[in-house]
């Protein structure tokens, strides 16, 4: 089961909730992906009126878990404002925390990143910070008391896939008592797969699924892609190695002769 703070879940695919075709097709790809957490951006939802009021019963029907995030937030205090208002509007202490330093890669500014989860850890929210991959970011968040940790595999909507291999791995073997979920550049099932042989706990998309021709069958096509690749983990993965090595030996394996 994967846990977050104190609540299981049996899913390991978390989905986003914008960029979809029909609110019904985001709907019907939340359902065929098996997630049973959402994320929720507070500045659509909490746009009121009609559209906010029917986008929230959608979610409702969908009976998941929302976790309201901080999406377009560019400072400390923005970031921090906007978590306070999605706990009184989602009623919940979780908060996917984003604090963005550039406007074209929307990479994390991790120093504001820092800062924001210590105020908001110690105002009672249970954080999921989105950084980067590295160590020494993730290590201050772990300090500053989050147990979970959710850095990128690539820029947001990129979908390169895994363009750290050694970062990532280095994450996991040095924090592994902490939730960790690759968030972010997932383009493709085989990417989703990928971060769970690292050893990752569970993935966060929305863009390779929303944008897909078909977002219904590319959302059931994660949820196998997630489900291979923490088999695999499990299974227990062999190493690589940098020589052949025959599947078939012939040292010590007797040969038998036809006798005329």
């Amino acid at each position: 089961m994967l846990k977050f703070y104190d609540r299981e879940f049996s899913s390991r695919l978390l989905i986003g909730s914008a960029l979809y075709p029909s609110p019904a097709i985001m709907q019907a790809a939340i359902r065929a992906s098996g997630a049973q957490i959402v994320t929720v951006a507070l500045r659509r939802e909490s746009a009121g009126g009609k559209t906010g009021d029917a986008f929230w019963s959608l979610i409702r029907e969908l009976d998941v878990t929302v976790l309201p995030n901080t999406a377009g937030c560019r400072s400390v205090r923005e970031a921090v404002t906007t978590a306070k208002l999605a706990r009184e509007l989602f009623g919940t202490p979780w908060i996917k925390l984003e604090v963005i330093a550039d406007n074209d890669t929307l990479q994390p500014d991790v120093v504001g990143l820092v800062e924001a989860a210590d105020i908001l850890i110690k105002d009672g929210f249970e954080v999921f910070p989105y950084c980067t991959e590295d160590l020494g970011v993730a290590m201050r968040l772990v300090d500053a008391g989050c147990k979970v940790v959710m850095p990128w595999a690539a820029p947001i909507g990129s979908a390169k896939g895994v363009i750290n291999r050694d970062a990532l791995k280095l994450l996991r073997d040095r924090l592994p008592d902490i939730t960790l979920v690759v968030d972010a550049g997932l383009g493709a099932p085989s990417h989703a797969a990928q971060a769970f042989e690292l050893g990752y706990d569970a993935v966060l998309l929305n863009t390779a699924i929303a944008k897909a021709a078909d977002p219904v069958a590319m959302a059931s096509a994660f949820k196998s892609g997630v489900e291979a690749g923490r088999t695999a983990y499990e299974a227990g993965l062999m190493e690589a190695r940098d020589f052949a090595s025959p599947s078939t030996p012939v040292i010590g394996t007797p040969f038998w002769h036809a006798v005329s």
